[in-house]
């Protein structure tokens, strides 16, 4: 069996892809705070409420590109309003996320209380409420 074979059946789950392009989203989080925090000196909570909302943007947009593409609305405006239900609708994970960030930062031992460690965490724990939400209230067919 080919690679190709392979990895195609993988690539019709809809999680999957979610997962793919939230990879992406983690690089864009993890790159923004650290520019932010480590660069730029800007205190790790300040600094992550940005890079939460810079890896939402990215993400909306990867999935409306790969995960959901079917469904994703088209024209400027259009896009605009689905990209506030988006946040709106993934605002359950981000509370969560940032929630277990900031825990991890403020009490957890090292390396845990890196922040860049923290992140990964705080993004494990929001991702089954972005995907359900995401899925079910931003990209669906009407």
């Amino acid at each position: 069996m080919t690679l190709r074979a392979r990895i195609e059946p993988l690539l019709r789950s809809r999680f999957l892809r979610f997962g793919i392009v939230g990879a992406g989203g983690f690089v864009v989080d993890t790159g923004v705070l650290s520019l932010l925090h480590y660069g730029l000196k800007l205190d790790p909570y300040t600094a992550r409420l940005i890079s939460i909302l810079c890896a939402m943007t990215f993400t909306w947009w990867g999935n409306r590109q790969l995960t959901f593409a079917a469904h994703a609305v088209r024209g400027v405006g259009a896009a605009a309003a689905e990209w506030l239900k988006f946040v709106a609708a993934n605002a359950v994970g981000a509370v969560m996320n940032y929630g277990v960030y900031t825990l991890l930062v403020r009490v957890a031992p090292w390396p845990t209380s890196n922040p860049i460690v923290a992140t990964g965490v705080g993004v494990l724990a929001g991702l089954l409420f972005n995907f359900t939400l995401s899925k079910r209230f931003v990209f669906r067919a009407d």
